[in-house]
């Protein structure tokens, strides 16, 4: 282990930071936020904005880490996220409405944690950290409070509000359930709404036990789930401003993950608008439903024997 990541480690302890987040892995991603090259002291520690794989590609060339493409949940959950709530590190500084699921989501080091940073090993070192632990909690509650103002509200029922993570997803998501729900469905009760910030958003594990399905952690949930009493139907939606349209290869993962269903399965999809429709048309799977939230009372049917409906399984 280089010395700049032992000094790492001994930062990540002086900060507070639990056990599981004391290892080479946030060793490095500390170092890579300051671009601390093990050629450079602390005191030429910068704030680069900085992604997931970025900070990967930056361990592996800097310090000869190596870690699977697959980790990057691990260095996002198991790190970047602890950094943040710690108010170490800055999300989206550039851009705090960027969505959380975006591909150009980045990082960046706090300021007065970089002007700290800058001192450690020096006679002012633990002078300042002292200084710096005792303003943390109100670092920490300002960098939250600015997330939080930028929340997305949802009424998911009369007088009963969720709030969703900044950007474009969630805003067609909260048009889906104020919008398409009272006029196609009218009556439904959510099931589900995935956040970018958190997969589980909102989640009625008891209604959706109660329809014979039990989806766990693992599951590749859709965007959001309604479930409508009347017609017995649960309404499988894709907002495609996350992981594109219903597609044939995501209507049988759906159809597969909601198997056991008691109640029958319609599949939807939601667009922005028809321009961003257009560009999908040839992705979307046959016996499935086009919403879009810019003619919200229109509903676009592809192919089948009937007009928002289940199919039974063949």
């Amino acid at each position: 282990m280089t010395n700049n990541i032992k000094q790492a480690l001994q930062v990540l302890t002086a900060l507070g930071f639990p056990r599981a987040q004391l290892n080479e892995r946030s060793a490095l991603c500390l170092l890579a936020l300051l671009d601390l090259t093990h050629d450079k002291s602390w005191t030429h520690a910068s704030a680069p904005l900085m992604g997931i794989t970025p900070i990967m590609d930056w361990a592996r060339v800097n310090y000869k880490k190596r870690y699977a493409p697959n980790t990057r949940e691990t260095f996002r959950r198991q790190t970047m996220h602890q950094f943040v709530d710690a108010g170490v590190a800055i999300y989206n500084p550039d851009d705090p409405a960027r969505p959380v699921n975006s591909p150009h989501a980045v990082y960046q080091i706090e300021k007065e944690a970089l002007t700290l940073l800058r001192t450690f090993g020096s006679a002012e070192w633990k002078k300042n950290l002292l200084a710096y632990l005792s303003k943390r909690p109100t670092l920490a509650e300002k960098n939250a409070k600015r997330r939080s103002l930028q929340l997305i509200p949802v009424e998911i029922a009369p007088g009963r509000e969720i709030k969703l993570s900044p950007g474009e997803h969630s805003e067609l998501i909260k048009a889906v359930i104020e919008s398409f729900a009272p006029r196609f469905a009218p009556g439904c009760a959510l099931v589900y709404v995935g956040d970018t910030g958190d997969k589980w958003g909102y989640f009625d594990n008891e209604l959706l036990n109660g329809l014979g399905v039990a989806v766990d952690s693992h599951g590749k949930m859709p965007d959001a789930v309604l479930f409508y009493p009347a017609k017995n139907w649960l309404l499988l939606v894709e907002s495609v401003t996350s992981h594109g349209p219903m597609d044939a290869k995501r209507h049988r993962e759906l159809a597969q993950l909601f198997a056991d269903s008691k109640a029958g399965l319609v599949y939807v999809t939601a667009f922005p608008d028809r321009t961003v429709m257009a560009r999908y048309l040839g992705e979307i799977a046959w016996e499935s439903e086009v919403w879009v939230a810019d003619a919200p009372t229109h509903l676009i049917h592809f192919n089948g024997i009937r007009f928002l409906g289940p199919y039974d399984a063949e």
